[in-house]
């Protein structure tokens, strides 16, 4: 508690970022009224001056938090508070949309923010306590609090089924959060680097000063596929409704330049008509060399997955999508623990041998296939995953 001028909460305001983000959203609740909502607005008035100079701070505190928390969508037991996707990231969406830099997002994310908030409350009334860790000792009494339990099922089946289904709602409202996140820093940032507003990607020619037009830059990387500014976009002409192939090779052209895709491409490539009926050469060595990309290939697959790239490529991928791990040994969901395993696949052995193309190639679709019969009420998920892998790579047409 501290009790402070106006001028006082001002000068805090503008050199602590925590203080300056609660100001912007402050609700009176007691005393002078009229005073509380003259210093909001005063702070929110600096705040939106200041805008260009704490745009950067602003985004390291969320690389900061990630670095320290993880992903909410990926960890059995997440921080909802401070981990990529948790509710403290969605403070930082309404700064960046109070600074006007950006606009902010609605729709499934405000559903994701209120449904947060909803888990939130529950986990601070099992613990009796002001906590924003979702312990494992909290999880059946937090789902069932939710409406998440079964009263159908058996008692021990209902809260496992339970705590599966809540993880399962973490890591899908971590995710569209992290992306809303994501997206508005992207339009911020861009629009720190034009002085003058710019149309929508593909209409984009700025005028100069003068009156005469200047073209942006592009750097193609492949058909259809261009660098600019910092991240992988669609060329100009690029009909991502006609080209199936065309997710693939945006996918593998960030991943092997280490380049975002842009939020607006991401949301155009939910148009292509992508199916598992979709391969052949082009695109099976497009996945290839995807799977073969690195540590990269972590953030470009929760770029495509936010789309349902890999599960409209391959089916069987959503039963495994958000699912939480079985085994305390694994930290993550079990569709990350199969990312990160590929990104772990070199092409040289632990003996120091050097793999052939075959064998490469079959190493890296073992590793993301591994954990595929990972599916609610299966026993021997190994017996289960060897099925579905068999009919997977037999549709992409490998041997």
């Amino acid at each position: 508690q501290s009790v402070r001028t106006v001028a006082q909460c001002e000068a805090v305001a503008d050199h602590d970022l925590p203080a300056a983000m609660g100001w912007l959203d402050v609700v009176p609740i007691a005393g002078d009224t009229q005073l509380i909502e003259r210093t909001a607005v005063s702070i929110l008035e600096r705040w939106r001056k200041a805008a260009r100079k704490r745009l950067p701070e602003l985004l390291d505190s969320a690389k900061s938090r990630l670095d320290e928390f993880g992903r909410m969508a990926y960890i059995n037991q997440p921080n909802i508070k401070e981990s990529r996707g948790g509710l403290r990231d969605s403070v930082l969406v309404s700064a960046l949309a109070a600074s006007w830099l950006a606009d902010r997002p609605h729709g499934r994310y405000d559903d994701a923010v209120e449904r947060l908030l909803d888990v939130r409350d529950c986990v601070h009334l099992v613990a009796n306590k002001d906590m924003n860790m979702l312990l494992s000792q909290y999880q059946p009494k937090v789902a069932a609090m939710l409406g998440l339990a079964d009263p159908t099922l058996p008692e021990g089946e209902r809260e496992a089924k339970s705590i599966d289904d809540l993880q399962t709602m973490l890591a899908r409202l971590g995710r569209q959060i992290a992306f809303s996140l994501d997206s508005t820093a992207s339009r911020a940032e861009h629009s720190l680097t034009h002085e003058k507003p710019r149309f929508a990607f593909f209409q984009v020619f700025q005028p100069r000063a003068g009156g005469k037009r200047q073209a942006p830059k592009f750097e193609s990387v492949a058909p259809g596929v261009v660098k600019h500014e910092g991240q992988i976009v669609l060329a100009p002409g690029a009909e991502p409704s006609q080209d199936a192939k065309l997710a693939l090779r945006v996918a593998t052209a960030a991943a092997q330049s280490d380049l975002p895709i842009a939020p607006g491409t991401l949301r155009n490539l939910g148009k292509c008509p992508v199916d598992d009926r979709s391969w052949d050469d082009e695109s099976r060595a497009l996945f290839l060399r995807l799977l073969a990309s690195g540590p990269a290939l972590l953030r470009v697959w929760e770029e495509i997955d936010f789309v349902d790239i890999p599960g409209r490529l391959i089916p069987e991928w959503l039963a495994i999508r958000n699912r939480p791990s079985a085994s305390a040994a694994h930290r993550y969901t079990i569709d990350r623990h199969s990312i990160e395993v590929v990104t772990r696949l070199g092409r040289v052995s632990p003996r120091g041998e050097q793999y052939d193309d075959g064998r490469y190639r079959a190493l890296l679709l073992a590793g993301l296939l591994h954990d595929i019969g990972k599916r609610p009420g299966v026993a021997d998920h190994a017996a289960e995953g060897a099925r579905h892998t068999a009919a997977v790579v037999k549709r992409m047409g490998f041997d």
